[in-house]
């Protein structure tokens, strides 16, 4: 997997942390960077904790799965993708937890928005991905796109979020489509 790929798919899972930090940034009276920081902490820590938690249970299985690998890659990327383009039709915003951001509250929304990254996690043992670079730069792309969502949010409000799901979506399940057409037919 070469960086562009590694970068798609760091966009693509890092598209739920900045939809509910847009949510955050709509729901702060008054942005400041200092909360665009503690989002960007959050969601960026867990989207680099989760591939990593992921790679590790995805290595006690490898061998044994070796020979479907990249058809699990391709549900599990599509599944998530598809997930992400359902849900960017839900107008729902109670899912962005208001304007409170205690810990409590923003490890569950950081939990909740990462276990796509848990997933591809998985799917990087697969591949024999470095781990290391790939959750560096899974967590420093969450972190940018999530302190971004704050401000964005609070600047135009909940208009941005379907999209940058909607997005995240169709970069995940054509990751997905890349992977088993590379694997299972070796172009």
């Amino acid at each position: 997997m070469n960086f562009i790929e590694l970068f798609l798919i760091a966009a693509g899972v890092s598209m739920d942390a900045f939809a509910v930090a847009i949510c955050k940034g709509l729901s702060l009276p008054k942005m400041s960077w200092k909360h665009a920081l503690v989002v960007g902490l959050y969601f960026g820590g867990f989207q680099s904790l989760m591939p990593f938690l992921g790679y590790l249970l995805g290595s006690q299985f490898k061998d044994t799965i070796i020979a479907f690998d990249h058809w699990i890659a391709f549900i599990l990327l599509c599944s998530i993708g598809f997930n992400m383009i359902k849900e960017s039709f839900s107008s729902d915003l109670d899912s962005c937890g208001g304007c409170s951001l205690h810990p409590k509250q923003m490890v569950m929304l950081a939990v909740a928005t990462s276990i796509d990254a848990l997933a591809v996690g998985v799917t990087f043992s697969f591949f024999m991905i470095h781990i290391l670079p790939a959750i560096a730069l899974i967590g420093t792309t969450s972190f940018m796109f999530s302190a971004l969502g704050v401000k964005v949010g609070n600047l135009f409000g909940a208009k941005f979020k379907s999209k940058a799901e909607f997005f995240g979506g169709l970069i995940l399940i054509f990751m997905g489509v890349n992977i088993l057409l590379e694997q299972a037919f070796i172009w």
